[in-house]
């Protein structure tokens, strides 16, 4: 990289502008559409490692994400050595480094906070439009992209919840009625988008995603136009449901249908009951070695054991992970993994729900934003292993060091203080 992008202010935040736009516009319309704008970030990121005078000050809130990031990636790189290591096994937590220095750059030359926003509203747009064409014009059985249909949903689903931290921006700090109806047409592409995917799990977070935005705003916006908005969206999702060309009223009757033949008939071969049936087994799994977990290839041989003694169902032996990042985790790399997991999403969320709290409104989008972020991805890790996809991957850690950056620093320094109390 040209040593004037660390010099000169001004070309360092164009390059960082692009790079996130870029990130979010096409993160799923393009095939690995993410990958382009993160590369770019990490190479800003190693510009800034080769240099390491002109690191920015970093607040005790940037140490302790940093040291999330790592813990989780040691966790991992531990529970691949003690497996089966092979080249290709790295290549998901390696990505978790190169956000963190991604971070470095993104603290020293943080975007435009129209980039930002215009990307996300971009890439939400643009993902509900084309799962809109393919399921009503295509006629296809479930919307996809480039990644797997689950991936495909939920990521689309973030996009447009994200598209709400937006509009906060984009009504309460910019005062522009313009942006508040492109993030209010991005929020519905993205919902859109997600709904005629059929991922189902990604529905379950939606009035919880709801909850911390309308908290965050409950004293920016009329009581009226919030009930409005609610009803509206209410009304929408209600629209799909009864479209019969949506498909949604058929997956959600599925699912139930599902669930009532495994509890009363032990049927696992259906979508739903499979997801059951391996979570039964990771639970038997957990309990072999509750500590330190049996690892990939120890998981393996527990599935074929006790699909053998007729423990757990031959459907088990149909999957190479357990449809949930919880149960997934939890068998592979026991409660150290688990808990690795969980601290990476609750300090985070701790942390910008706290800044939501503060009085001051240029930290609010971005704190809702953190605290989308990791709403959703709890939600999505119930019935998907969302991180071992490397969509999953590049799309929260990218995504998280995005915001952080541009959470005020005297907003965090705010927190800290307060915290000190």
């Amino acid at each position: 990289m040209p040593i004037h992008f660390l010099r000169d202010p001004v070309w360092a935040q164009r390059y960082t502008s692009a790079a996130v736009f870029l990130f979010f516009a096409i993160s799923l319309v393009v095939r690995s559409g993410y990958s382009l704008g993160a590369a770019l970030l990490f190479l800003g990121g190693l510009a800034m490692l080769c240099r390491p005078r002109e690191w920015p000050i970093l607040l005790r809130h940037d140490k302790a994400l940093l040291a999330l990031f790592l813990a989780f990636f040691l966790v991992w790189v531990a529970g691949i050595l003690l497996d089966e290591p092979t080249l290709s096994k790295f290549d998901k937590p390696i990505r978790i480094l190169c956000a963190a220095a991604a971070l470095l750059w993104l603290l020293k030359h943080p975007p435009r906070r129209e980039y930002l926003w215009g990307g996300i509203a971009a890439g939400a747009i643009l993902v509900g439009a084309w799962a809109g064409w393919q399921k009503l014009e295509l006629h296809v059985d479930r919307a996809q992209g480039y990644t797997h249909m689950i991936q495909f949903g939920n990521i689309s689903m973030l996009l447009g919840m994200l598209s709400l931290a937006g509009l906060g921006w984009a009504w309460v700090l910019k005062r522009s009625l313009p942006w508040s109806i492109l993030m209010l047409l991005a929020f519905f592409c993205g919902l859109g988008g997600s709904l005629f995917s059929g991922s189902r799990g990604g529905w379950i977070g939606i009035p919880f995603v709801l909850m911390v935005i309308v908290h965050a705003y409950k004293d920016h916006f009329p009581r009226k136009a919030i009930m409005a908005f609610v009803l509206a969206t209410a009304a929408g999702i209600a629209l799909l449901y009864y479209w019969p060309a949506t498909g949604v009223q058929s997956r959600v009757q599925e699912a139930v249908s599902d669930v009532t033949r495994y509890v009363e008939n032990d049927v696992a071969t259906t979508s739903v009951g499979a997801r059951l049936e391996m979570w039964r087994f990771g639970w038997l799994a957990f309990q072999e070695s509750p500590l330190l977990g049996l690892g990939d290839k120890g998981l393996a041989e527990a599935r074929q054991r006790m699909i053998a003694e007729g423990r757990v169902q031959p459907v088990v032996g149909k999957f190479n992970h357990l449809h949930s990042e919880y149960v997934d985790v939890a068998a592979k790399r026991g409660l150290l993994g688990l808990c690795a997991l969980l601290l990476l999403y609750l300090i985070p969320l701790r942390i910008g729900t706290r800044l939501v709290r503060s009085p001051d409104a240029e930290a609010k989008p971005y704190a809702v934003a953190v605290s989308i972020l990791c709403v959703s991805y709890m939600d999505y890790g119930l019935s998907q292993t969302f991180l071992s996809h490397n969509s999953g991957v590049m799309v929260f850690f990218f995504s998280m060091v995005i915001f952080w950056s541009l959470l005020p620093r005297s907003g965090r320094a705010d927190v800290e203080t307060a915290q000190g109390k």
